[in-house]
């Protein structure tokens, strides 16, 4: 089927995206206002935290409201086809921030890109552009990695990816788990990386720190709270002698990769020659 963009306006039967506050709701758009009171659905993330935003903004909702968390997604989008289909306006909203960015909303665009279903949005808050800005570092271009892997060796795997990507990188982090991935990130990328890790944005007790990741993980080492964003200053073009490299390629041959798939994986992400690592790695086993 076609793809076909349709712009917001008075049209029945569509999906409306929509970016709520993210900690002040001073930040929301007249148009979710609008929406809230208007749409025919009202597909929340958490139905409570929805009705609380719309009592914040004096708002009352007129539509029915359904949850649309992760673990319903899926089995609630054919519903939710089915009243766009019938001329209803169904408004997709997530806990704070733009919908299908680390939460709940891109298979139902999919799925409405798939039947052919008007699709548009309300722009407004997102933690990944204000974080950017903020950063204090260059991000004429930027990627985002959504949530930084769980366990430290799936970690520690990511960041190698990392070590000689030019564009800034935006992550997000849950609190408890920030000190250890900044110390990752300092075993990986070095100690001088620069970094700026944004702390509950919009809100009361918003905090940004800048600097080298040595800095920020002995910061982290006593705890920090609340919803956290990470922007990783772009890598320095660098040439690595493959020497150094072997201890590296020998710690992924432990987790169990095989050698010659491990010195493509660290040639790759740090530009060097695979065939030269791999005769490194062979050299240095010889006079082990």
């Amino acid at each position: 089927m076609s793809e076909r963009a349709v712009v917001a306006g008075e049209q029945a039967g569509r999906l409306v995206l929509a970016a709520t506050p993210m900690g002040d709701v001073g930040d929301a758009s007249r148009r979710l206002r609008e929406m809230l009171g208007s749409a025919d659905v009202v597909a929340a993330e958490d139905t409570r935290r929805t009705r609380a935003l719309a009592k914040a903004l004096e708002v009352e909702i007129a539509g029915r409201v359904v949850s649309f968390y992760d673990h319903v997604e899926t089995a609630r989008i054919p519903q939710l086809l089915e009243e766009i289909e019938a001329g209803r306006v169904v408004l997709l909203v997530t806990d704070a921030g733009m919908p299908s960015v680390s939460d709940p909303g891109y298979r139902m665009v999919a799925a409405c890109v798939e039947r052919d279903l008007p699709v548009t949005c309300l722009p407004g808050p997102s933690a990944v552009t204000t974080a950017l800005a903020l950063s204090g570092l260059p991000m004429e271009r930027f990627c985002f990695d959504g949530f930084a892997p769980r366990k430290s060796g799936q970690r520690k795997q990511w960041l190698r990816t990392l070590r000689t990507e030019p564009r800034a990188v935006v992550f997000f982090e849950a609190p408890h788990r920030l000190a250890d991935c900044l110390a990752d990130a300092v075993e990986v990328l070095g100690p001088t990386r620069r970094a700026a890790v944004c702390r509950e944005l919009t809100k009361t007790y918003e905090e940004v720190v800048r600097g080298p990741l040595a800095e920020l993980a002995a910061w982290a080492v006593e705890g920090a709270r609340g919803e956290i964003t990470v922007v990783l200053e772009g890598a320095q073009p660098v040439s690595a002698d493959p020497a150094d490299l072997v201890d590296e390629v020998e710690a992924l041959v432990a987790d169990g990769i095989r050698l010659k798939d491990a010195c493509a994986q660290v040639a790759s992400a740090v530009g060097a020659s695979r065939r030269e690592l791999y005769d490194a790695v062979l050299v240095a086993r010889t006079n082990s």
